[in-house]
């Protein structure tokens, strides 16, 4: 999760023609079209189950998965506590698996756990074997290359689910410029980059202590280059930051979302109780996505078919 940038007025108009397209195309024909959101949390800064639900509902998505937060302890990789709940109160692996079981249909729910905990392998594993379907969101202070990531990925390789990950200079998944190791080590583990950091390096000039960058886009970034070199890593539109990058540069944004058209996935990631209109991160990630895709064929890999095959869903 991250948050929303403030905008400029360009953006801002942006985001309102994203909204007026997509409107639009919801009115046609878009509106019997699956959509999968890969990112929402349960009791996202204390919005309550039946809230989701219903903002979920309203923005049109079929099927949401849940993204749980790891166990309270105060620790480094927790930024001594302030991490718990994924810096924004979300509900824990309980939490996420009670709203998925009462609606089956509408909701999957992951998995997670602070990796440098002794018995973070078996949270995990507990989880996977009742039907967890992805591990993260992996949000913790600790190198993106280190033995407890590696840890993690294990496991992932083992019950042959995804791993999601928020980078954060300085904060979470340090080290992105190293993940290509990460990516080498386990080929058969599916990877999901997300958040400031992550969506920053689309540019080759990117200054790492910039989240929220407004610059032209020179492509060739970290990012572009761990989605074009390695076939299992993945990457997550949700929140500010998704959004950012497409708005900062809509031309490369359009070439960007070609380029990796198998490779990159919908998500919402807003705790908003809204579910339409520019108070709705998700809302405006839908309607910009529907705005750049070339055609109809990558939107629907965007906001559909590249998450059902990598879900299994």
């Amino acid at each position: 999760m991250s948050q929303l940038p403030s905008l400029s007025r360009r953006h801002f108009l942006a985001i309102g023609a994203s909204c007026a397209a997509g409107g639009a195309l919801l009115a046609k024909d878009d509106e019997q079209d699956p959509i999968i959101d890969v990112h929402q949390h349960t009791n996202y800064v204390l919005r309550a189950d039946r809230k989701l639900v219903e903002h979920q509902r309203i923005m049109g998505v079929t099927t949401t998965l849940l993204l749980p937060s790891g166990k309270a302890v105060k620790r480094a990789s927790t930024n001594e506590g302030r991490a718990n709940g994924l810096a924004a109160k979300a509900g824990g692996n309980e939490s996420v698996m009670a709203l998925a079981k009462k609606h089956p249909e509408e909701f999957k729910f992951g998995v997670n756990e602070v990796p440098d905990l002794p018995d973070a392998r078996k949270e995990l594993e507990k989880y996977l074997k009742l039907g967890a379907v992805v591990i993260g969101e992996q949000k913790f202070k600790v190198d993106c290359d280190s033995p407890h990531v590696w840890r993690v990925a294990e496991v992932a390789q083992e019950y042959d689910v995804p791993v999601l990950m928020h980078f954060q200079h300085n904060a979470y998944n340090l080290g992105i410029e190293r993940f290509h190791r990460t990516l080498e080590k386990f080929p058969k583990v599916n990877f999901i980059g997300h958040a400031q950091t992550w969506w920053g390096n689309v540019d080759k000039k990117h200054k790492q202590e910039v989240m929220y960058p407004k610059t032209k886009v020179t492509p060739g970034g970290i990012t572009d280059k761990l989605l074009s070199n390695h076939p299992n890593m993945f990457g997550d539109l949700s929140a500010g930051s998704g959004l950012n990058s497409m708005l900062r540069d809509e031309q490369q944004a359009r070439e960007f979302l070609d380029r990796h058209q198998d490779q990159l996935l919908y998500g919402s990631d807003c705790p908003d109780m809204v579910g339409r209109t520019q108070a709705c991160k998700g809302s405006v990630i839908l309607a910009t996505v529907r705005r750049l895709a070339k055609d109809k064929k990558v939107e629907r890999k965007i906001l559909y078919r590249n998450a059902k095959k990598l879900f299994k869903l």
